[in-house]
């Protein structure tokens, strides 16, 4: 299973993610939100250049002239809510993608806080059938959603490729999704940063905090 760390080369993508784990700075809800979108849309270029791409002529004012397309139908998946830019991100780089959406939150299963569960509670998807199937998701913790997000989509077809994308994931959370989905050589994992640990709490450290309240504001 290939696992892609982006933060381990030089890229402006450093920069947006020093500002998204800035307490300074990710107070600015607007900013934060516009953050993810342009990790996002770097996160999308830098995956086109891992795609099938086909030869086709297009028809200028003056001559044809032959370009290179992508040949992979698309589907652009999230889960709510803080999904929601970072897949705005992404959208803007493969505008013709259908898009699918999934509704997961987690809970904590004892009066501590220590055990997490994830519950999913609605998916909306087209067929994934012989299609290219890419999952953000800002944070990968111990990766249970992204797992549980893919195993509800995959009800709607069998993608050819599984393309699996965070901003900050910890490093359990990338041995859990290696776990799950190592012996699948058409599941891809690609994280803009990747840190060590996570708190008692589950929460990625160094990390950023909730991106969701970040982005959206607080909860109940």
């Amino acid at each position: 299973m290939k696992v892609v760390n982006m933060s381990e080369a030089p890229s402006v993508i450093n920069q947006y993610l020093s500002e998204l784990r800035d307490v300074s700075i990710q107070q600015d809800k607007m900013r934060f939100r516009h953050n993810l979108e342009r990790i996002g849309e770097i996160m999308a270029y830098e995956i086109s250049k891992d795609l099938n791409y086909k030869e086709t002529k297009v028809k200028t004012p003056l001559a044809p002239c032959k370009c290179k397309c992508i040949a992979e139908e698309i589907v652009l998946a999230t889960i709510f809510r803080a999904g929601l830019p970072l897949h705005q991100g992404f959208l803007n780089v493969f505008d013709k993608a259908e898009n699918a959406f999934v509704s997961a939150y987690r809970y904590y299963k004892d009066k501590e806080c220590r055990e997490v569960g994830v519950h999913v509670e609605y998916m909306a998807s087209p067929d994934l059938t012989g299609k290219t199937l890419i999952i953000v998701d800002p944070m990968l913790a111990k990766g249970f959603s992204l797992e549980l997000a893919l195993v509800a989509l995959l009800k709607n077809g069998k993608p050819r490729r599984v393309i699996l994308s965070s901003v900050i994931a910890a490093q359990e959370g990338v041995d859990h999704i290696v776990k799950c989905f190592g012996d699948h050589e058409e599941v891809e994992l690609w994280c803009a940063a990747i840190d060590p640990v996570l708190n008692e709490r589950s929460y990625i450290v160094p990390g950023l905090g909730d991106a969701g309240d970040l982005a959206y504001g607080g909860k109940l």
